[in-house]
């Protein structure tokens, strides 16, 4: 290799990795600067305790909501911070709420959805028996922000058995299709074995990028299966899981909706319309009860 050809080359991978923190500060917006965990008095580390009566495995579903809702964070996100508005949102509606953590990385704390899909798709199979044990509901209702609320569901539901134990799939700002990142996936493949590194430090993210054999594998089903219903709630202005379109599902029983149909003022990008968005929000309260849906509008961010 020429000195002229090594130069391009690690110029290439600071680019690199200068996309990738770009990316996994955009994921984490929720983590770095929406909430904060109540500290410890006497460690100052972030408690793991869930606040505002989510997670509450005394919780029993009521007539008007027989479904308990699973919550599934997004890449870079836990099981709290990204829900530290809608949870309560539900909560105050009247469900039963839980949200797990998955797809640890050993050695990094708070930062999760790291791991194989696969493998925390068995993790979230694992954690909707336990609500379901929990509860004595048959179904749960799904909710998930980016890989959590796209991927991880959809192979959980086309692989795993989740079929049956599930009623509806609400994925906001989904990657259903892999996502270009913007062209961050143009550069991994240019860049020699970029997408193997990728592939061995943080394989959930690689997971999704476009051309990833897993997204071969998932999209080689139906976006669908019978008997769940779907919805996905996206943002034009979406940077991360892009472009926008590829979030849509096809197959009976779904809804695609785009939040600037809904209020034309709304600029939530990817990590907004997942952790803060309350439009967004009262879309996934109409799509677990359509059968008192109300109009969603630029109104419903402050009612």
């Amino acid at each position: 290799m020429s000195v002229r050809e090594s130069s391009v080359r690690r110029r290439s991978l600071r680019v690199l990795a200068g996309t990738v923190s770009a990316l996994a500060l955009a994921l984490s917006f929720g983590s770095a600067s929406a909430s904060a965990a109540p500290a410890d008095a006497k460690t100052g580390k972030a408690e793991k305790t869930v606040t505002s009566g989510w997670n509450d495995w005394s919780c029993k579903p009521s007539a008007a909501h027989p479904q308990p809702v699973v919550l599934m964070h997004g890449t870079f996100g836990n099981s709290w911070d990204n829900w530290l508005v809608l949870a309560p949102y539900l909560v105050k509606r009247g469900y039963c709420v839980y949200s797990l953590d998955y797809g640890q990385k050993a050695g990094v704390p708070l930062f999760n959805g790291l791991g194989p899909v696969e493998k925390s798709a068995g993790q979230l199979s694992a954690f909707v028996d336990k609500v379901r044990r929990s509860t004595g509901a048959e179904k749960v209702d799904l909710v998930g922000h980016s890989q959590g609320g796209g991927p991880l569901p959809r192979y959980y539901l086309n692989f795993l058995d989740g079929a049956g134990k599930v009623g509806k799939l609400v994925g906001i700002a989904p990657d259903n299709h892999g996502t270009t990142a913007s062209g961050m996936n143009r550069l991994v493949d240019n860049v020699p074995g970029a997408r193997k590194v990728f592939s061995l430090t943080l394989p959930g993210v690689e997971d999704q990028l476009v051309g990833s054999e897993f997204l071969k594998k998932l999209n080689s089903k139906p976006d669908t299966v019978p008997g769940v219903k779907y919805t996905v709630i996206s943002t034009k202005y979406d940077e991360i899981a892009t472009p926008y379109t590829s979030q849509f599902l096809n197959g009976t029983d779904v809804r695609n909706v785009v939040l600037q149909d809904l209020c034309k003022l709304d600029i939530s990008e990817h990590a907004a319309i997942g952790t803060i968005d309350r439009v967004a929000f009262h879309e996934v309260a109409n799509a677990l009860d359509p059968a008192h849906a109300t109009p969603t509008t630029c109104a419903s961010a402050i009612s």
